[in-house]
């Protein structure tokens, strides 16, 4: 009487579980277009890059925050990128940590900053700004530069028209003018003082300003632009869609006031 041939394979040995990942993998592709396997791919590497590494590339800055704090009427948690224009807020018990190439700020609570690139503006509240590419911080036309491109660390407060500059590491000038504006017909002196380091110096809007202090505009005027691209899977699809997806636009954010 014949024995049943034997189940085991012919080297009696199953195939490995990873050669099974493989063959589904393969399956999982051949099923894809080039078009949809290529957009895949791309979506899952943009994903693994940083969001400091982006921001380098586009010029742009990374917010982190737990909570209240809100990007051009937009409340934003965790990590979301920033781009030259737009206005960050904080509200009363919140702060919001900036990192731009070089620099880093902290916006403490209630407080209301624009960022520029290379140089914040500041509407009201504090901003204590560590950087080592010369970052400044502009309150109307009072302008508060490092000295030197040495690592600079200083706080700036704007309350009611009243600015308060205060140098922790290395000495910083407060400067009158603003570089926006056309040089006066009139050859007057350039305005400027140092805050040596461990000093502090007050100046007044008031005076130091004609117009006076600022009124912060309601409906404040934002360009549009990419925000809030929280967290790295977030970035990797607006930053795929424009790299790749050719036919699809991001929807810019419309300016509010919150």
């Amino acid at each position: 009487m014949a024995r049943a041939a034997p189940r085991k394979l012919i080297d009696d040995r199953t195939p490995p579980r990873y050669h099974l990942y493989w063959i589904y993998t393969e399956i999982f592709f051949q099923a894809m277009s080039v078009s949809g396997a290529r957009n895949f791919i791309a979506g899952v590497m943009i994903a693994l890059v940083p969001l400091q590494l982006l921001a380098a590339e586009t010029g742009a800055a990374v917010v982190h925050s737990t909570g209240g704090v809100w990007v051009n009427g937009s409340e934003v948690v965790d990590s979301s990128t920033i781009f030259p224009g737009d206005l960050l807020q904080t509200k009363p018990g919140f702060v919001a940590n900036l990192d731009s190439e070089g620099s880093s700020v902290l916006i403490q609570p209630e407080s209301a900053v624009e960022f520029h690139g290379n140089f914040l503006t500041l509407v009201h509240g504090t901003v204590s700004v560590g950087t080592s590419t010369s970052m400044g911080v502009h309150v109307n036309c009072l302008r508060v530069e490092p000295v030197t491109s040495a690592r600079t660390q200083y706080d700036v407060t704007d309350t009611n028209g009243a600015v308060l500059v205060a140098a922790h590491k290395n000495d910083v000038d407060i400067k009158q003018g603003n570089l926006l504006q056309k040089a006066s017909k009139k050859s007057e002196p350039s305005q400027s003082a140092t805050v040596k380091e461990g000093q502090e110096a007050k100046r007044n809007e008031s005076q130091d300003c004609a117009g006076g202090p600022r009124t912060p505009a309601a409906g404040h005027a934002l360009s549009p632009k990419l925000l809030e691209i929280g967290g790295g899977g977030a970035a990797g699809v607006l930053i795929l869609c424009l790299l790749l997806c050719r036919g699809t636009s991001t929807t810019p954010v419309s300016p509010s006031d919150p």
